[in-house]
């Protein structure tokens, strides 16, 4: 039986070192050209399987209201939460990411797939954080999968998800994932080497 899939996305996480990546691969002009393909990215995330629910969590600078936009238009749900007025931090952002992989291990049932977008390890060695919640879901038979750029992901979830789950490094994807803005389109996305974790097994899949 197919495995169903709910999607947590931080997408600052994921926007912020691709800037990093695109510099290296295509030069320093690319990191403020460099843009996310949303509709990539998502079908990346759920490799061809049925949704449950996803959902989005990043900030609310107006500049960003066309990005949530078509963010919203793969049919992710998408929480935005103001940064602090001194810090210029994003506030709540993990918490309430947090929230939704807790709602999952409650009210999904039977165990699915969590599919977790971030590179944020923080928190763990006091038991809070993403990898606290993925070790949660883990354990209750949840799959879990982590999509990170591999050069700013956390090393103990990225060895943790490679014990325990799947993780994907987006560099694989990167001209899929990505685009330059007035530049360079993304690529055609190709699943054949995206492999899967499923619920309530050891072994990987490949989609």
């Amino acid at each position: 039986m197919v495995n169903k899939v709910c999607i947590f996305w931080d997408n600052s996480n994921i926007f912020i070192p691709a800037k990093t990546v695109a510099g290296s691969r295509e030069g320093m002009f690319a990191q403020s050209a460099i843009r996310i393909h949303f509709n990539n990215l998502f079908d990346l995330a759920k490799a061809a399987r049925p949704v449950v629910s996803g959902v989005c969590v990043g900030s609310v600078p107006p500049e960003l209201q066309r990005v949530w936009g078509r963010l919203r238009e793969t049919g992710v749900t998408v929480e935005l939460y103001e940064r602090g007025k001194e810090s210029g931090k994003e506030q709540g952002v993990d918490q309430c990411l947090q929230v939704h992989m807790l709602r999952a291990l409650a009210d999904v049932q039977p165990p699915q797939v969590a599919v977790v977008l971030t590179g944020d390890g923080a928190g763990y060695e006091e038991g809070t954080g993403y990898h606290a919640d993925m070790e949660r879901l883990a354990k209750a038979g949840w799959g879990v999968e982590v999509l990170s750029w591999e050069i700013s992901c956390n090393r103990k979830m990225k060895e943790w998800a490679k014990t325990n789950g799947v993780f994907v490094p987006l560099e694989k994807f990167y001209d899929s994932i990505t685009f330059l803005e007035d530049t360079r389109l993304a690529q055609l996305l190709n699943l054949t080497r995206r492999a899967c974790k499923a619920a309530r097994e050891v072994e990987t899949e490949t989609c």
